[in-house]
């Protein structure tokens, strides 16, 4: 059979026949082409929209950012002790000689904390991680009034006030490099950027995955220079991508959202993972099974060993229950910053 239809002789094809043919694949390979350039295109952040998204983009598959060669002079370690508390300013003088609780890291705010307060608890021993939000504007901040109208996008749910950033704005990086320039200023040791997980909420932006992996890389570009670590808060499906240049993770609730398997990346890379959960009760003490839920490897918290996990109120105020049950308080300005 095959030999015979090889063997067939075929009428020569005519010029116009060449011509229809050939204008035919052309068509084709436009439709192709412009197919593909919107796929790529859908759900991007190219500058100029403000559409709604659709919820949550597909885990995204891009390569490992390539790991700094700098050397910084900290580096916080897996199972570090720490505190968190951004309600209101620590009240500290700067003659102590104590801070409770006493452990190695104070993560709180960079705006409402006086130098004097780092100061004094660098003179005390500890390590200091600076808050401040990446990718949200908040009304009430210093620098509020340098966003422009095109940076902001939709409100956070349950935050009034507080609105989305389009990451990719070279005014909100500026406003942002200023930010790191303050810490440093201020002699933190290393930042916690909050709300880079745009891409997972209606943003109102088309935020994707990808804008928060190069935002990630812009705040590593610009922490570097000042020898200040770079945490990655939440965001947990961009960190296959930016693993290489953060140096630690906050995490909300991975036992809440039953995730911790996947921060979990953060501790074999030998980075801690500082895991904060808001359980019913918080602000008295907790019973033995409700820390146990929240605490033990197993369940619902099934790959959070190794991680520096801390109890707190929503608020994140000065209360704080460990592992261990053992429940602190440290003391706070009672003036309200405005946050």
């Amino acid at each position: 059979m095959g030999s015979k239809a090889a063997t067939k002789t075929r009428t020569p094809w005519s010029l116009r026949r060449k011509l229809i043919l050939g204008t035919l694949i052309v068509i084709v390979i436009l439709g192709l082409a412009l197919g593909l350039g919107l796929g790529l295109t859908l759900g991007r952040d190219n500058g100029n929209d403000g559409g709604n998204d659709n919820g949550p983009e597909t885990t995204p598959t891009s390569s490992p950012l390539p790991t700094p060669t700098n050397t910084l002079p900290w580096r916080p370690s897996v199972n570090e002790s720490w505190q968190i508390i951004l309600l209101n300013n620590i009240e500290l003088d700067t003659n102590a000689t104590s801070v409770t609780p006493n452990v190695s890291i104070y993560d709180i705010d960079l705006f409402t904390t006086p130098k004097s307060t780092m100061d004094t608890l660098h003179r005390l021993g500890k390590k200091v991680i600076c808050y401040f939000s990446g990718g949200s504007y908040e009304p009430n901040r210093p620098d509020s009034g340098d966003f422009k109208p095109d940076d902001i996008g939709a409100d956070l749910e349950g935050w009034p006030g507080e609105k989305w950033l389009r990451l990719g704005s070279e005014n909100v990086r500026n406003i942002m490099k200023k930010r790191v320039e303050i810490a440093a200023e201020k002699g933190c040791d290393g930042v916690d950027v909050d709300n880079v997980d745009g891409y997972q909420n209606k943003n109102g932006l088309d935020l994707s995955a990808e804008d928060s992996i190069s935002f990630m890389s812009y705040l590593s570009n610009i922490t570097l220079p000042y020898n200040l670590t770079l945490g990655l808060k939440n965001a947990g499906d961009i960190i296959a991508q930016v693993l290489p240049i953060t140096h630690f993770s906050v995490n909300e609730q991975c036992v809440e959202n039953s995730e911790c398997d996947t921060f979990h990346a953060f501790i074999d890379a030998g980075k801690p993972v500082f895991h904060i959960e808001y359980p019913d009760g918080a602000g008295s003490d907790l019973k033995a099974d409700t820390v146990k839920h929240f605490c033990e490897n197993s369940g619902a918290a099934q790959g959070s060993d190794g991680f520096s996990t801390v109890l707190k109120k929503m608020n994140l105020d000065g209360w704080v229950e460990y592992c261990d049950q053992k429940v602190e308080t440290t003391a706070m300005n009672q003036t309200d910053p405005g946050n």
